[in-house]
Parts: structure tokens; C-alpha cells; sequence
């Protein structure tokens, strides 16, 4: 398995990631580390990196750099942005941490670093077929990318990053409202200028990145809830409480924004200008909310590498959903059985096709129960005894993309419950769910504990099944093979079903016809 280690140097902070390549051609982040060391401060007046700024840099970077090589990662791969690129010594800086840090930095254009940022998000969240804008804001410069789940359509890097809007037009705290005014006038020219400039100008969604984004959402999220934004990765933030927020941001002295619940510390003078972007782009592209992905250049520059360093990534063809592949990613990674996991899934979802009349759901219930089904047994990787438990901790604490904090819930208490006990509030997980998610787990755990059972020994006996309808509903297997073991597995796990639709269940078993051909 490759090991690599991702540098970002951006215009705010300087980002290291460390990531394991799978045999599957996925990843897996070990850790994280982030210094806001604020490298493009000044820099786009005087048009050079401060000296004060570059000391600070090659502090980090060479720690950084130190860090990685001690824990075995000798592939690091380096990328800077705007606040290098533009600046007149950005060269000198680049040579300096050559010479310094024994590291090779690609200075990436605006264009590219659109590409890797989109790269990132295309990986990480399900995109609709439709064109989606997303939108990166930095300290330096703001990407704006047009694509689908496919491709990058329109790529575009603008000069409105945070700290250069903040350095050229807030020179006080609070700003007076013609700084405010002539702010607003530039943001608006160049973001006109360039959605004018793409053939596409409708789009079906608007999903932001970066940590400017993050931060405004984590501040909207608390006030709203009183409680920190459980995950960044498919929150979404209404464009009427940015304006609320922006207008707060606006009149408020550097003391007070000091006091918002949430914001941080280190972007208290660049939290407004990167609201006024987000603000303007969600009016110019008539959305009236934006999703957030807590996924851009750095998980892009991963994804690059094993585009550009393995042959026949079979994960992405054989399975083009983003969420699928990666759930069936971790059920391999956890050497979970793939041909049994896979059989149940198509077993519990024939059930839960059959039986919608009783229950109601619709897709995405479906595609959590098929979820839960290739995951159910990813427990054994830990222990047998008990691997139902193990299985809810393994699905929760994986970064599984595309999946919400609370969808990673459902799908890890329907694969808790597909032996052994029924849900029950005092279980942990289980008990803190909505009401509406309480019964859904319980209903698609009722029809995985019988598809389960339906391949109780692992041979696919059981080829499909049909559900008949009456006071007592019957559920007809049919059999290649001698089915009794399955066929008892399946009458002892109807408990929950039975509780669940309040009816007796009967198992038949039908012999499938012979291939006359």
C-alpha cells in the first residue's frame, strides 16, 4: 500500500494530509494538520511574499516535512497557490524550501487548481446529472467550477479571495459603508463577469468548499441550534441567514465578532469579504442555499496522483456511484464475505420492493437497506462473537463520502440490528435518533434480518423470493439446492418483521425450474 503525503500552501494557511493508497485504488486520511500562517498578508499590495511571512512558512513547512518523513511517508507531493504564484519572490520562496526543507513545490495555475478542487468534491459527494457550480473561496483567489458527475465543464480562478478583498478595501473594522459599497461593486463585476463568460447558466446545485465556507456555516449552525455542526460534509447553509450573518459581520467591531459563537479567531477579518462572495454568487446564480464539502484541493491532488499513478482503477467503472463504491470499498477493506453481502443485499431488496404497499419508503430508504446489506458482516474483521456490535462502530467510524453524519447512522444501526436483539432506546445509537429514523431502521432491519437468514449458509441457495399477501403473509424461497438450513435461519429472524407490519410470516419454498436449454 503507497503512502503519500499532501502540502497545500495556500494564501491563509498551509494544509499537510497523510493518506494511505488502497489496493482498491481508494484512500484513507491518517491525519491532518493545518497552520493558518496567513502567507499572502500584504502580499497582493506590494506584490511580494514579507519576509516575516516566509520565515513563518519554512518554520512550518520544515516540520511538516520532518513529521511526514518520521512516520514513513518519503512520497510527499507539494502544491501553492495564488499568494505563490502572483508574488514576485514566489520563486525565491519555492528555491528557499527546496533548499531548506528538501521539498519540490508545484506552483499550480488558477485553472489547475480549479481542476484539483473539483477533482476532490467529484469524489467525495454525489453530484446530480445536471450541472453543479461549486465554488472555492481562498485567501487569495475564489475558484469557480461547472460540472456534473462526469467532468468538469467550465473552470475559473478570480482575484476575490479573502485577505486580498480585505486588504484592499477594509482598511478599518468596522468598515464604513462606502468600503462596504466599493467591496460589494467588485465582487459583483468580476463574478458577473465570469458566470456571463460560462455557455451553462442554469445550474441544479451550489456546493462551496474551503474552510471560509465551513466556518460561516459553523457560526449560522450554532446560533440557529445551540449546538456545533455535527459534520461540515453536506450541511447546508440558506442564503437568507448569510445575509443575516454578513450584515452582523458588517456593522460589528473586531471585539464583537470576537464574541459570535463559532467564528474563528484567526478569520475575524476575513469571514466578511468571503460572505459577500458566497452572498453575491447565491443571488447572481438564483440559489437560495448552498452545500457545503469539506473535501477540495488536497483529497484532488490525492485522487490525481492515483489517476496518474495506477493503471485501471476498476472501483470508479464497475460502480459509478459515489456512495455505493465506497461503502462497497469499506466492506472489502473489512474482508467482509463479498459474494454472501452481495446476495443478501439483492435478497432485502427484492424484500422491500415487495413489501412497499406496508411500508412506504421510497429510494433513499431503499439505498440505505442496500447499504446496511453489503455492510451487515463487515464486524468479523474484529470478532465474530458479537459482530453485529462491531459492525455499528466499523460503519460509524468510517469516512464513508457522498453519506451524511445522520444517513451513516441509519445505515449503522440497520446492519446492528440484522441478528441478536431488537432495537431498543437504551441501545446506544439507536435511542438518540429522530422518531421517523427510529422506525425507518427498525422496518429495513425487519427485512434484512430475513434476507440474512435466507442465506444462512453462505451458498446462495436461496435464489429470489415473492411475498403473498393475506393475514398471515407468506414468503416463497425459491430454491436451487436443499434450503432447510436457510429456511429455519429466516423463521427465527422474523421477529422484528412480524412486530414491525403486526403480522405472522410463512416461509414455502418452491425448487427453481430446470434449465431446459
Amino acid at each position: 500500500m503507497a503512502k503519500l503525503a499532501v502540502i497545500d500552501i495556500g494564501t491563509n494557511s498551509i494544509h499537510m494530509v497523510l493518506a494511505e493508497i488502497l489496493p482498491d485504488a481508494s484512500y484513507k486520511i491518517l491525519d491532518r494538520f493545518k497552520d493558518m500562517t496567513r502567507l499572502g498578508n500584504g502580499a497582493f499590495a506590494t506584490r511580494r511574499l514579507s519576509d516575516e511571512a516566509v520565515a513563518r512558512a519554512l518554520d512550518v513547512l520544515k516540520t511538516l516535512v520532518t513529521l511526514a518523513r518520521n512516520k514513513g511517508f518519503d512520497r510527499i507531493v507539494a502544491v501553492a497557490t495564488s499568494a505563490v504564484r502572483e508574488a514576485r519572490n514566489g520563486g525565491d520562496f519555492v528555491d528557499l524550501i527546496a533548499e531548506q526543507a528538501g521539498l519540490t513545490v508545484r506552483v499550480i495555475s488558477g485553472i489547475e487548481e480549479a481542476r484539483l478542487i473539483f477533482l476532490g468534491v467529484k469524489n467525495s459527494i454525489a453530484l446530480p446529472d445536471g450541472p453543479t457550480m461549486v465554488v472555492d473561496v481562498g485567501g487569495g483567489s475564489v475558484e469557480l467550477i461547472v460540472g456534473n458527475r462526469d467532468s468538469l465543464i467550465h473552470g475559473k480562478s478570480l482575484k476575490l479571495g479573502a485577505i486580498r478583498l480585505a486588504d484592499q478595501f477594509l482598511s478599518k473594522t468596522p468598515p464604513s459603508e462606502s468600503m462596504v459599497r466599493a467591496l460589494e461593486e467588485a465582487v459583483t463585476e468580476q463574478l458577473k463577469a465570469a458566470l456571463g463568460s460560462f455557455k451553462i447558466k442554469r445550474f441544479q446545485s451550489l456546493v462551496a468548499t474551503s474552510g471560509m465556507a465551513g466556518n460561516l456555516a459553523e457560526v449560522i449552525h450554532l446560533r440557529q441550534t445551540g449546538r456545533p455542526l455535527p459534520q461540515h460534509n453536506l450541511a447546508t447553509v440558506a442564503l437568507k441567514d448569510v445575509r443575516v450573518l454578513e450584515a452582523e459581520l458588517a456593522r460589528s467591531s473586531v471585539k464583537a465578532r470576537l464574541t459570535i459563537p463559532g467564528l474563528d479567531p484567526k478569520r475575524v477579518d476575513t469571514l466578511l469579504p468571503a460572505t459577500v462572495v458566497l452572498r453575491r454568487l447565491l443571488e447572481l446564480s438564483g440559489r437560495d442555499e448552498m452545500t457545503l464539502c469539506d473535501k477540495a484541493i488536497r483529497e484532488g491532488v490525492i485522487y490525481d496522483f492515483i489517476e496518474r499513478h495506477r493503471e485501471g482503477l476498476k472501483a470508479e467503472t464497475e460502480i459509478p456511484d459515489v456512495r455505493r463504491r465506497n461503502v462497497i470499498g469499506l466492506a472489502r477493506r473489512c474482508q467482509a464475505p463479498e459474494v454472501h453481502s452481495l446476495h443478501v443485499a439483492g435478497l432485502a431488496l427484492r424484500l422491500f420492493d415487495q413489501t412497499k404497499r406496508l411500508h412506504g419508503l421510497r429510494q433513499q430508504e431503499r439505498n440505505w437497506l442496500e447499504y446496511a446489506a453489503v455492510l451487515h458482516d463487515v464486524g468479523y474483521l474484529i470478532n465474530p462473537r458479537q459482530h453485529h456490535k462491531h459492525a455499528y462502530y466499523l460503519i460509524k467510524q468510517s469516512d464513508l463520502g457522498g453519506l451524511t453524519a445522520e444517513e451513516i447512522e441509519v445505515v449503522a444501526n440497520v446492519a446492528r440490528y440484522h441478528r441478536r436483539a431488537l432495537p431498543a432506546l437504551k441501545h446506544e445509537g439507536f435511542g438518540t435518533l429522530a422518531p421517523r429514523l427510529k422506525r425507518v431502521v427498525k422496518i429495513l432491519a425487519a427485512l434484512l434480518r430475513i434476507a440474512d437468514g435466507l442465506d444462512r449458509t453462505h451458498f446462495s441457495v436461496v435464489q429470489t423470493l415473492n411475498v403473498k399477501f393475506g393475514k398471515t403473509m407468506r414468503i416463497e424461497a425459491t430454491v436451487s439446492g436443499d434450503a432447510e438450513m436457510e429456511l429455519w435461519a429466516a423463521k427465527n429472524r422474523a421477529d422484528l418483521f412480524e412486530q414491525v407490519f403486526r403480522r405472522r410470516v410463512q416461509f414455502t419454498e418452491v425448487m427453481q425450474e430446470a434449465d431446459k436449454s
